[in-house]
């Protein structure tokens, strides 16, 4: 791993061909693997530390033990999301992903959920099944035991049951629902409000098995931990991902702007984002529970910029850099090169106001508000500024002479008219 590497424009490209460029791509890809390496392990950390106020909780409810853990959620949620751009370029992280963090969910599936929730439908059969008060169950036909809640029931019985995404039995999003509770407040102000009394025990005890719910909770909680340790293997000296996307370093650099054109466009600007805004609806914000989405959309953005720049900040405040894309593309275009810097500075601006706006009082999905102006607003602001991002990233693609890339799309942005049939 590199820690503060001096960054000087070109000093890696000694020439622009033959053994200079690739030389230079290689180096690249290096401290890409560093900063994807460094960027787990972050996460990795920040998960063992929302495990350890999880048992706290669950060997002291109170208040302060779930507020405690809630924090630990929020502060685990800052490095997991600068690595989201890691996405979509490389097949290792994409066949991984969904365990740690798909959304949306189907409470149902989890917990207790209000009178209002629709429950079982066509789509989704096992919206209702509510592990948490049933230890058995029938799933797909089979007979379930879940009398012990256990990270591998939660993975292996769970998780995507019958390949429907909406079932979601792990990751932060369950983990989410299981501190937050839903937030049944619409579009106005307030996030879920779950009591810690659903984790007392004995008379204390709220809303019913708050032994298994604790269960639950644990082991979504470990299994985040085990699943973190695994990518961040992966990615360290010798691990699989780094191999891979080391090895070629023409198919390197693809993967690399592959990741940051699909997260800034399809994944982020269209999904995340303008979908919900289309919609004027709260359940598409991505931390709909705990209504973190402003930090989420944030950190996307810090994370695509992270790889642009060849440097990453690591919690403790260390910092991971080294030879950069951004270098690279200069050394073939100075121009293209200073315009997508500036875009990715215009697209984290419009970001960090969300944010900033957000933490001032007005949550994200409150943005979302039909009729809220202002709101809606913001996030247009930074909808466009990840397309116009986007656009610069595919000037990149072709000042460094490699194949087109077809960067993940969105209906809300590709084809509006879908999103209403």
């Amino acid at each position: 791993m590199k820690l503060t590497y001096p960054l000087v424009a070109g000093a890696i490209l000694a020439g622009i061909a033959g053994q200079g460029l690739a030389a230079g791509k290689a180096a690249v890809l290096e401290t890409y693997a560093d900063i994807a390496h460094a960027g787990y392990e972050d996460s990795l950390i920040a998960a063992r530390s929302l495990g350890i106020a999880v048992d706290a909780l669950i060997a002291q409810p109170s208040a302060a033990t779930l507020q405690a853990a809630r924090a630990a959620w929020l502060a685990a949620r800052v490095p997991y999301q600068q690595t989201e751009v890691f996405r979509f370029g490389n097949p290792i992280v994409d066949e991984w992903e969904g365990k740690v963090n798909a959304w949306p969910l189907d409470e149902g599936l989890i917990d207790y959920t209000a009178s209002s929730y629709p429950g079982a439908t066509d789509e989704n059969p096992h919206a209702a099944i509510n592990v948490v008060a049933n230890a058995r169950f029938t799933l797909s036909g089979t007979e379930i035991d879940a009398t012990e809640i256990t990270p591998a029931l939660l993975a292996e019985a769970l998780h995507e049951a019958d390949e429907i995404e909406a079932n979601v039995a792990t990751g932060y999003h369950a983990i989410e629902f299981l501190l937050w509770g839903q937030d049944l407040n619409g579009t106005g102000p307030g996030a879920g409000d779950r009591p810690w009394t659903d984790y007392a025990r004995h008379e204390a005890c709220t809303n019913g098995n708050c032994e298994r719910r604790a269960a639950y909770l644990e082991a979504a909680t470990d299994l985040l931990v085990s699943d973190l340790e695994w990518i961040t293997a992966q990615w360290a000296e010798g691990g699989a991902a780094r191999a891979a996307v080391t090895a070629d370093p023409d198919a390197g650099i693809a993967a690399m702007l592959t990741g940051m054109g699909s997260l800034s466009y399809g994944e982020q600007a269209g999904e995340r984002m303008k979908l919900g805004l289309m919609l004027n609806d709260p359940e598409e914000e991505h931390d709909c529970f705990s209504d973190n989405t402003h930090n989420s959309h944030y950190y996307d953005g810090i994370g695509v910029r992270n790889v642009y720049l060849g440097r990453y900040v690591r919690i403790d405040g260390r910092v991971v850099e080294g030879p950069s894309l951004s270098e690279l593309v200069a050394a073939a275009s100075p121009e293209t090169d200073a315009a997508l810097r500036a875009a990715l500075d215009r697209s984290v601006a419009a970001l960090s106001e969300i944010k900033r706006v957000a933490e001032a009082g007005m949550s994200y999905d409150q943005m979302l508000a039909r009729g809220n102006a202002e709101g809606g607003a913001l996030i247009q602001h930074a909808v466009d500024g990840l397309v116009a991002q986007t656009r610069e990233i595919e000037r990149a693609v072709a000042a460094l002479a490699l194949q087109p890339i077809a960067f993940e799309g969105s209906d809300s942005l590709d084809d509006p008219d879908a999103v209403f049939q």
